[in-house]
């Protein structure tokens, strides 16, 4: 073996080196990020899993109302401050969540995991924010973070469970199912 094919060698025991690092490189990167979509997701949703988000999640998803005028007279926020700040934090909390959800920030099936309670909000509010957008003074974009996370959770729920989550969390707030 001459000193020509030795140094070709070398070159392509190099060169292959540094390929492997570079791969090395990039799958390590891949796996960093998706530890801080995660850690980001479980950070945003600690206000869902305290005690005092629980009794927020529970107060608003136990209202009950015949119409929009029954809703705005028990609830309104001229009438009902208090409910209307719970009300808005879960709210803006949701907004922001399907905001960082499409910028590709935060992971949904972290986010799914614990109980969808942002799908359980979407349901329970629709008519409502809808009738917001139309008369409060709300822009027709208002929510729509929320609405899309909502949207893509119930999508992702159909995939995985072959079920229509929206449907069903519509016949639990009618009463015609249990809680599971």
């Amino acid at each position: 073996m001459d000193l020509a094919e030795i140094q070709a060698a070398y070159y392509m025991v190099a060169a292959t080196g540094v390929l492997v690092a570079a791969i090395y490189y990039v799958l390590n990167l891949r796996e960093i990020n998706r530890n801080r979509r995660i850690t980001l997701t479980t950070t945003m949703m600690q206000p869902f899993m305290t005690t005092e988000g629980m009794s927020k999640f529970l107060n608003l998803t136990t209202m009950t109302w015949s119409d929009l005028d029954d809703y705005r007279a028990k609830y309104d926020h001229r009438v009902n401050p208090q409910n209307f700040a719970e009300r808005l934090s879960m709210w803006n909390l949701c907004e922001n969540l399907g905001k960082l959800y499409r910028e590709g920030l935060i992971d949904l099936d972290t986010l799914y995991g614990p109980g969808n309670q942002v799908g359980y909000l979407w349901i329970k509010f629709k008519p409502i924010i809808e009738m917001y957008r139309g008369t409060e003074g709300y822009s027709e974009h208002q929510y729509e973070n929320f609405q899309y996370l909502a949207e893509q959770l119930n999508e992702y729920h159909k995939k995985r469970y072959k079920e229509d989550h929206e449907a069903r969390i519509e016949a639990y707030y009618k009463g015609d199912r249990p809680p599971s």
